[in-house]
């Protein structure tokens, strides 16, 4: 494993491929590559590269792996540099500095990978704990030395590589959990906007929780006082539990996991809030078809589904699902109500999906105003560069009878 400057092996980019890395994008592709002055077979997986333009201009160095279509990322523009102690720490406590400026207590996305130039690697932090990803080879093979930086940076109780994510096999890595350092606890609790909640983070979703709705659903908490509200795909009550918080009359929280409604009900006990919500177990195409039969109503709909687009080739069906899942949250709809819609795929991109929402309302004859077209918040930053890392969409919107 090389990570000083004097041990990298050259990778040449084929004529006129160094146009996007100019621009500022990190990733090169495979079919970018000039495989007879650099064979990506003689590379090891995770191996430190230079990478050259056809002409030979140095562009940057960064770790590749033939074994995936991103056949390298970018780390660092200084050519002097190595992937050492001193130089995780600096980008770590970069990153760190960020946070800092938006969050006030230590509840937060610490690195979201190529925007904080650390590419391939994700830690979420929960207090005293903390939950990474290594999602590329390259990363994979430093988790010590990560580890290591992020100790002297942060001395957590508890470091968990919770490395079972469907995108490691991209890089031909296996699906596995490895606890670094400390013990991390099955649950733990965090704080947003003023609300204690209960998280799974050795089985729960992502990490344990969704950091990047952060500000979406800080901005709803002005809209939902003595409202009605229907929380789809729920998972521990992230929006639930602060419409409730925030004056809403109800919320009923539906979500396919009956362990992530348990903890969504002692997430609103918590909070002294249980009179108000109620919980539904159920796929949430079926539940909006019974609570339609049942001729129920509500003021304010969120919809924060998973990605139904995981790869480009499911964009066509996905994007169905995303209309048909839309149509029917609108018809359960009180005229004038709020939909708060989200997708968290990257391949749908943001003109597509506003589109798809519009789409859902005319064929349930609903006029939209859109009010607000939310993101992911500020522990999610997007390089401006890498449009793949601008991947969350939430669009609010009031509803109104087709007149």
């Amino acid at each position: 494993m090389t990570n000083s400057a004097a041990q990298r092996p050259p990778l040449f980019l084929k004529p006129h491929e160094e146009r996007r890395l100019k621009a500022g994008h990190l990733w090169v592709y495979s079919n970018e590559v000039d495989t007879a002055r650099s064979p990506l077979t003689a590379i090891e997986a995770g191996q430190c590269v230079d990478i050259f333009s056809s002409r030979g201009q140095w562009l940057g160095w960064g770790f590749a792996n033939s074994y995936s279509l991103i056949s390298a990322r970018i780390i660092s523009h200084q050519r002097k540099q190595g992937f050492d102690l001193a130089f995780v720490f600096q980008r770590l406590q970069q990153a760190l500095q960020l946070r800092r400026q938006f969050y006030a207590k230590p509840y937060y996305r610490l690195v979201f990978g190529e925007s904080d130039l650390l590419p391939g690697l994700v830690v979420d932090r929960y207090g005293e704990h903390l939950v990474g990803q290594t999602t590329t080879a390259g990363m994979n093979l430093r988790q010590d030395l990560i580890a290591e930086a992020l100790q002297e940076l942060l001395q957590p109780k508890s470091l968990l590589w919770r490395n079972d994510v469907g995108v490691r096999q991209l890089e031909n890595l296996p699906l596995e959990t490895r606890q670094q350092i400390g013990t991390t606890p099955d649950e733990t609790e965090l704080q947003e906007n003023g609300l204690c909640f209960r998280v799974p983070l050795l089985q729960g979703q992502k990490t344990g929780w969704f950091y990047d709705q952060y500000q979406n659903r800080t901005r709803l908490a002005f809209l939902v006082s003595n409202k009605h509200i229907l929380d789809l795909c729920s998972y521990v009550g992230g929006w639930s539990i602060q419409a409730l918080a925030n004056g809403a009359e109800t919320a009923l929280a539906v979500d396919a996991s009956p362990r992530a409604l348990e903890f969504c009900q002692e997430n609103a006990r918590l909070n002294h809030l249980e009179k108000g919500l109620s919980t539904l177990q159920a796929d949430v195409f079926d539940a909006l078809r019974e609570l339609r039969h049942t001729n129920r109503k509500f003021d304010l709909i969120i919809i924060d589904p998973p990605a139904f687009i995981k790869r480009k080739k499911d964009l066509k069906v996905g994007t169905l699902a995303y209309q048909r899942l839309n149509q029917a949250a609108m018809q359960i709809l009180q005229p004038g109500g709020l939909l708060m819609t989200c997708s968290c795929s990257y391949h749908m991109d943001h003109s597509r999906f506003q589109g798809l929402v519009t789409a859902a309302g005319r064929h349930v004859d609903r006029d939209l105003q859109l009010l607000h077209y939310g993101g992911q918040a500020p522990d999610h930053p997007v390089h401006p560069a890498m449009p793949e890392t601008r991947y969350l969409k939430a669009l609010l919107l009031r509803c109104l009878l087709r007149g």
